[in-house]
């Protein structure tokens, strides 16, 4: 290998070589990664039928071309056909003795401050074990105390004020409902980290939706076989994706609509951290669905302890959602339009020398 192949090889950013004619002619690893397809099968595709940028860019591109002068463009989103898309800064420069070809480099921007909002995350979730445990000495007992009155009281009324002691019971049983959910953050202990093969847990739980909440739902596989094991606790991975599949089908029409699972494989994707180090997270998990979408008001915040869409919603499912996977130090994104809602995750593989064979 050259020392100009070695570089090349070695960015660790998505990188193309476009031609003349708005055709990818070479891509790095990185950026072989970003398309999950080899430069071998996108070489002599039009570029804008495999990157998709959601701006008119196409004009600018040519500019650059003709002027011979570099374009930087700043929090742009860039896709592919494959995956949602992810907040970027494109560099495009003329690639120098060579007419007419261009370098394009994509930065994901929304890797930079990926430890800053999990960091926002875990804070969040620490917060509400410290008032679950509040909440559960300081209301569950009274709470108690108040419903049993209440039914004592119901054996000697009439049927027009049995209304206000049922109603007294069904608000004094729902807020312990409440006080339940909030205690799983505390009650959830640390994962059991064990090598995972992903596709059994999506298969577990889809087959799980479809005999309960979610059998309205029309739900689609779409696997990548060659998916290496993950690394991190099967229980909870499971619960992660039973609360999005529950979510996505109690968002839907009560006709019901479509749930995607969707696996594949993205070498470019890193946990960055503060320090400077990062966290390869290369296995991609999405759970794509048809309905209304997320509101608009609470899109960014969805994460956060009792944040929800829903008239009658805790605010707590995604929130513990967040937190687990946190803890498998993986990440979790979501992308919302009306008629299309990827939820994202993204987690790490098996160690290299972690024996597999003995500790499975």
């Amino acid at each position: 290998m050259t020392p100009d192949q070695t570089i090349w090889a070695s960015l660790p950013v998505p990188a193309f070589v476009i031609s003349a004619e708005d055709r990818i002619e070479d891509a790095n690893s990185a950026g072989e990664g970003f398309l999950n397809a080899s430069v071998k099968s996108v070489a002599g595709t039009p570029v804008w039928d495999q990157i998709a940028i959601d701006a008119p860019i196409e004009e600018a591109f040519e500019r650059a071309r003709s002027n011979g002068t570099p374009l930087f463009v700043n929090d742009i989103d860039v896709g592919t056909g494959s995956r949602a898309p992810l907040q970027c800064a494109l560099q495009i420069a003329p690639l120098l003795g060579q007419p007419g070809k261009m370098l394009m480099l994509i930065s994901p921007r929304e890797l930079a401050g990926r430890m800053t909002q999990s960091h926002t995350v875990k804070s969040a979730a620490q917060s509400a074990i410290g008032m679950a445990e509040m909440l559960a000495h300081e209301i569950k007992n009274p709470l108690a105390g108040i419903t049993g009155a209440a039914q004592l009281l119901s054996m000697n009324l009439s049927p027009d004020d049995l209304e206000l002691t049922d109603l007294i019971v069904a608000e004094s049983r729902r807020i312990v409902k409440l006080l339940e959910q909030v205690e799983q953050f505390g009650n959830l202990s640390p994962p059991d980290f064990r090598p995972v093969n992903i596709h059994d847990v999506l298969d577990r739980a889809r087959r799980s939706a479809l005999l309960g909440f979610g059998a309205h739902m029309k739900m689609i596989e779409d696997y990548d076989p060659s998916l290496p094991l993950a690394f991190g606790d099967p229980d909870q991975l499971l619960q992660v994706v039973l609360n999005l599949l529950r979510n996505a089908s109690e968002a839907a029409e009560p006709k019901g609509g479509t749930i995607r699972l969707h696996s594949y494989f993205e070498h470019s994707f890193r946990l960055r951290r503060s320090d400077g180090t990062g966290q390869s997270l290369p296995l991609q998990v999405e759970i794509i669905d048809d309905g209304p979408g997320l509101p608009e008001d609470i899109r960014n915040d969805v994460f956060d302890p009792f944040v929800s869409g829903r008239e009658n919603g805790t605010g707590l499912g995604l929130a513990l959602v967040s937190k687990i996977i946190s803890d498998h130090n993986g990440w979790i994104s979501v992308t919302s339009v009306p008629g299309r809602t990827v939820f994202r995750l993204s987690l790490p593989r098996v160690p290299r020398g972690y024996d597999i064979e003995e500790k499975t």
